[in-house]
């Protein structure tokens, strides 16, 4: 295999405030170098925020992550990896986005995202949007490297747990993607882990799909009064299991990131977000998303900049697994 690397302008001759913006300032993908393809990670964006419940404006979430970006370098303090040397990523550009169907979205993100790289090895890190475009993107990594029975394992960040069925006779919602997604047999619910949730919440049941389909869930305050035991605990029954990561930035507290459309006060500091996604360097990651950036309520730009570190944290424990020679 060709040696792994990205390939990014050089700093004292581009300046990061110069050039056309892309995700850390990684090559466009129609520019990777061919002497090291195939690509690691194609990362892309999927401007559609037609499946919110609340606060529109999550289509503008790319872009803006992608300003923010610039100033992300690749080396990772923690964990002593150059994640570029390690991993060869690109941005692959936009998603077409369908603005008034949530479901026919959905179907031409996955049709765009299965034509990223090489298919038998690329994979696909979206960026959104709101949750309901992690439905067209599990649906891609699971059709390239998916448990053949049963689906893949899932990692699941956010405030809310994503399990209703409908709303307002609307299926591929942002609040019913994960349903979706365990209805088709994209994730096995027994091997999904949920961190952060938070109340006050509808009724009493709303959690009660996800507890009978065996997901396991670490609320804020379980994390806080019991610690990670129980995450702990699933990372190690998980093992070398193909997993997905999904990651709302509402997992995080409003006051670290206020942009987005469905906050929701008590969350993770982002101390507590980066210790988490740290102790699982190591984790077999197939694939991921980072959703829910809503840049006209980001003040100062704070959330766009948080979501693209946490893109970066999530790329990283990739780059760990590849630097101990696991593939």
């Amino acid at each position: 295999m060709a040696t792994r690397r990205t390939v990014t302008a050089e700093t004292r001759v581009q300046p990061r405030f110069c050039g056309i913006s892309t995700f850390c300032r990684y090559p466009q993908i129609c520019h990777v170098d061919p002497e090291n393809e195939p690509v690691d990670w194609a990362i892309y964006g999927v401007p559609f925020d037609g499946a919110v419940t609340y606060r529109p404006g999550t289509r503008f979430g790319p872009r803006a992550i992608r300003d923010a970006s610039q100033y992300v370098k690749p080396y990772h303090l923690e964990h002593a990896v150059m994640v570029t040397e390690l991993l060869s990523l690109a941005d692959a550009g936009d998603a077409p986005v369908a603005p008034y169907s949530c479901e026919k979205n959905t179907e031409l993100a996955c049709e765009y995202a299965l034509k990223l790289g090489d298919p038998a090895h690329t994979k696909l890190f979206a960026v959104g949007g709101d949750h309901s475009i992690a439905l067209a993107n599990i649906r891609a990594t699971h059709k390239r490297f998916g448990a053949p029975a049963g689906g893949m394992a899932m990692i699941h960040f956010d405030a809310h747990i994503d399990t209703v069925d409908e709303i307002w006779g609307e299926k591929f919602n942002h609040g019913s993607v994960f349903r979706r997604a365990i209805e088709e047999g994209l994730i096995d619910p027994k091997r999904m882990l949920t961190i952060g949730l938070r109340g006050p919440i509808n009724k009493a049941d709303d959690f009660q799909y996800a507890l009978d389909h065996g997901v396991t869930i670490v609320t804020c305050d379980q994390l806080r009064r019991e610690g990670t035991k129980r995450i702990d605990d699933f990372l190690k029954r998980l093992g070398d299991d193909p997993a997905y990561m999904t990651f709302d930035i509402d997992s995080f507290d409003p006051t670290f990131a206020p942009g987005t459309g469905t906050p929701c006060p008590g969350g993770l500091t982002i101390q507590e977000g980066f210790a988490l996604l740290r102790s699982m360097a190591g984790v077999h990651l197939v694939g991921a998303d980072l959703v829910e950036v809503l840049p006209d309520l980001d003040h100062a730009g704070v959330t766009a900049l948080l979501a693209s570190h946490v893109m970066f944290e999530i790329l990283a424990l990739d780059a760990v697994r590849v630097s101990k020679g696991v593939n």
